[in-house]
This record gives structure tokens, C-alpha cells and sequence, in this order.
């Protein structure tokens, strides 16, 4: 089986995370795509509870199919986020599994800082995606979750960024902000 691994806080996951999802199901040769949620920032960048995050990626992803699912192992692992040590876990757990990466566009020239990269390099092929700042032959759309939280703080309408469902969950729960509507 080929698995992509698409990382990220997903705080909140939008409609650009499930456009990027789709378009490596489509477009590469990839039996699934698991997002991996963040559990806890690598630079103690505040997030909302890893189970609102999960959850609304479990939501996000229902709307893509079957090949579309959500991974927990951040959580499994614990502590700040290490793409290099979630790759190795996984890979222990999954020796018939050969994953790829996905990173966006704006990142590739940052990956040699990050933790473990050379050993990463070696265990992964990255399929990397169009994404604001970064040059890529397809462009997502530049929806930042920053964008969304200071939305949903102040009140305004987020429905063009946020699928319906996780926008329910945010709101049910009170999450970024948010207030339910009477």
C-alpha cells in the first residue's frame, strides 16, 4: 500500500486542506492520505485540544472518500511535533506501507532545518504542492487557518473557508472564538 502523510496544526482544517488532499489522491500514485495532526507545535505555537483538531480532520476528510483518513500517532508519540520521528514510527507499525510526504511549497526550502531532514530525505520522497510563497506548477488556494481564527473571533462569517461540517463543530463547541448563533 502507498499512504501520503499530509501534516499540519489543522487549526482549523479548511477547504484548502481538502483541496490539497484531493489533488494528491488524483494526481499521484497513492492508494490513501492520512492526515496527521499536530499534537503539540515544534515552536509552542498555541493550539486548540489535539481532539477538536482530530476531530474536525475526521470530518474534513469524510467528505473525500475512503481514502481519505485521519492519524492519531502524534498523539501516540506525544510532546512537540518531529515529522522525522512520526515517519519512523509509522513506518515501524506499517513495514508493508510505503509513504510519501506531502509538503507544501512554501517549505521546500526550509526542510534542511528541520529535525532529522537528511534522515527524513532518505526514508520519504516528498510530493510537494503549490502553496502561497512557494513556486509550484498547480497553486492552492491561500487560505490561512490564522485567517479563519481571527474570522471566527470576531464574529464573521467563515462558510467559504471551512467545510459545513467542521464549521458546525467549531461552533458547537465554542472553539477560536466562535459563537453559536441562537
Amino acid at each position: 500500500m502507498r499512504v501520503a502523510l499530509f501534516g499540519g496544526s489543522f487549526n482549523p482544517p479548511h477547504v484548502a486542506h481538502q483541496m490539497v488532499a484531493l489533488y494528491v489522491l488524483e494526481t499521484t500514485p497513492v492508494n490513501e492520505l492520512w492526515f496527521v495532526p499536530a499534537f503539540q507545535h515544534a515552536f509552542d505555537k498555541p493550539l486548540e485540544a489535539f481532539a477538536d483538531r482530530h476531530r474536525m480532520c475526521e470530518l474534513a476528510a469524510s467528505a473525500l472518500g475512503p481514502r481519505a483518513r485521519v492519524s492519531d500517532i502524534e498523539a501516540r508519540l506525544g510532546g512537540p511535533s518531529r515529522t522525522l520521528k512520526t515517519v519512523e514510527k509509522l513506518i515501524q507499525e506499517h513495514p508493508d506501507t510505503a509513504f510519501s510526504l506531502v509538503v507544501g511549497s512554501d517549505l521546500v526550502s526550509e526542510i534542511d532545518t528541520w529535525y532529522g531532514a537528511a534522515t527524513l530525505r532518505q526514508l520519504v520522497p516528498f510530493i510537494i504542492v503549490g502553496r502561497g510563497g512557494g513556486d509550484a506548477s498547480v497553486q492552492m488556494p491561500a487560505i490561512s487557518s490564522t485567517e479563519i481564527r481571527a474570522a471566527l473571533e470576531a464574529g464573521r462569517d467563515a462558510t467559504s473557508w471551512v467545510p459545513k461540517s467542521v464549521l458546525d463543530y467549531i461552533t458547537s463547541r465554542g472553539l477560536y472564538g466562535s459563537r453559536q448563533t441562537p
